[in-house]
C-alpha cells in the first residue's frame, strides 16, 4: 500500500487550503482509520484531525471549526479542508492510515504519506 498526499501551498492568512490523501495498492486492501498530523518548524509532529472508516471524526482543539476531514471510500482517499487558516498553521502536513491487505495472507499496514508543505503568510 502507498499514500500519496497533495494540495499544500502559499496562503494568506484567513486562506483556505484542501489537502488530499490517496491510498493505493496491487492488492486487495481496506482502509480503518486515516489521520492528518502536521510538525510545525522546531516543534513535534501533533495530529490534527481523525476519521475512522464509520466516518466518526476527531480534531485537535486548535483546528475546531476551521479544519474539516472527510473520505471517499470509493477512491480510498481523505481529505482536509482548511479554512481560516493562521501563520500558526504553517508546517508540513502528513497523512497516516492504517488497515489490511489480502493475498495469500492477511495482513495489517499502518504508513505515512511523504508530507505536503502548508505555509500561512500573515
Amino acid at each position: 500500500v502507498q499514500l500519496q498526499a497533495s494540495g499544500g501551498g502559499l496562503v494568506q492568512a484567513g486562506g483556505s487550503l484542501r489537502l488530499s490523501c490517496a491510498a493505493s495498492s496491487g492488492r486487495r486492501f481496506s482502509i480503518n482509520a486515516m489521520n492528518w498530523h502536521r510538525q510545525a518548524p522546531g516543534k513535534q509532529r501533533e495530529l490534527v484531525a481523525s476519521i475512522t472508516s464509520g466516518g466518526t471524526t476527531n480534531y485537535a482543539d486548535s483546528v475546531k471549526g476551521r479544519f474539516s476531514i472527510s473520505r471517499d471510500n470509493a477512491k480510498n482517499t481523505v481529505y482536509l479542508q482548511m479554512n481560516g487558516l493562521k501563520p500558526e498553521d504553517t508546517g508540513v502536513y502528513y497523512c497516516e492510515a492504517d488497515g489490511w491487505t489480502w493475498g495469500d495472507t492477511v495482513e495489517a499496514w499502518r504508513l505515512w504519506g511523504q508530507g505536503t508543505q502548508v505555509t500561512v503568510s500573515s
